[in-house]
């Protein structure tokens, strides 16, 4: 059985992307079979992987909407063990169809249930936002990620967040856990990183991951190619970055089992 994780925060810009992207590869080369839905209408993890959205035939709006299942929209990537579920604008009208849909919270949650049989680890890439795209991502996964920039408006958009993964455990899924917050885009030398860091610390001491994803050009350049990070340099801070929090995830998971 596979774990969801959804990756969300309603802030833009701060690595949500990215970290699927990468975190998504480095599970695959480690022998992982990785899916990665892409909930966000902007579709930057599509064109993350060289996904030509002309070319798509089936996206997740079409998954969501009925309109055909999870594995005929599987699109598979040149990178070991990952996949694609892809998206296009047309997922923008989802937010709105839901509202009035039956069962319109569970949508994405009964969609995914197929592949939670065959994959190892299925990351949901949400929307910047909080409306009924990002409470499907949250009601059908396991676990959220949440990636945080160094940066003291980050802050206030963690609270909110928080906040709302709160009210979909008691309402919709009680399962529903932080599988950590990441930061990202540090710079080490700035004197708000170490302040940001400390303060989320003191707030979420359990869910702050140790591993810190650098400001990056490696990082920054390898979408362009359609690769993740470890592809594009292996060697460089950004590839060895995703390397550790995945194997911080790996042993937070062992530890929670035997708890």
């Amino acid at each position: 059985m596979g774990k969801i994780i959804a990756v969300s925060n309603q802030k833009g810009g701060v690595g949500k992307s990215t970290t699927v992207v990468n975190l998504a590869a480095v599970f695959g080369l480690k022998g992982s079979k990785v899916l990665i839905v892409d909930f966000d209408p902007q579709g930057n993890t599509t064109t993350s992987f060289g996904i030509q959205k002309k070319s798509i035939r089936n996206t997740i709006y079409d998954v969501v909407s009925g309109e055909c299942g999870i594995f005929e929209a599987v699109v598979p990537t040149a990178c070991r063990g990952v996949s694609v579920v892809p998206t296009t604008q047309d997922l923008s009208g989802a937010a709105v169809e839901l509202v009035s849909a039956k069962d319109r919270a569970a949508k994405l949650r009964n969609a995914l249930s197929p592949a939670k049989e065959f994959y190892d680890y299925i990351f949901i890439d949400c929307p910047p936002t909080l409306d009924m795209l990002t409470i499907n991502a949250l009601v059908a996964a396991d676990s959220v990620l949440i990636p945080l920039q160094c940066e003291f408006l980050s802050l206030e958009g963690l609270v909110e967040l928080h906040n709302t993964i709160k009210r979909v455990k008691n309402r919709w899924n009680a399962d529903l856990e932080i599988e950590g917050i990441l930061f990202t885009m540090c710079v080490e030398r700035y004197k708000i990183t170490g302040q940001i860091i400390s303060e989320v610390k003191r707030h979420f001491p359990k869910e702050v991951f140790d591993t810190v994803i650098p400001r990056n050009v490696a990082i920054s350049e390898a979408p362009s190619f359609g690769e993740p990070v470890i592809y594009y340099d292996k060697k460089a801070k950004g590839s060895k970055a995703y390397e550790n929090l995945a194997k911080e995830m790996t042993k937070r998971e062992k530890k929670r089992r035997q708890s």
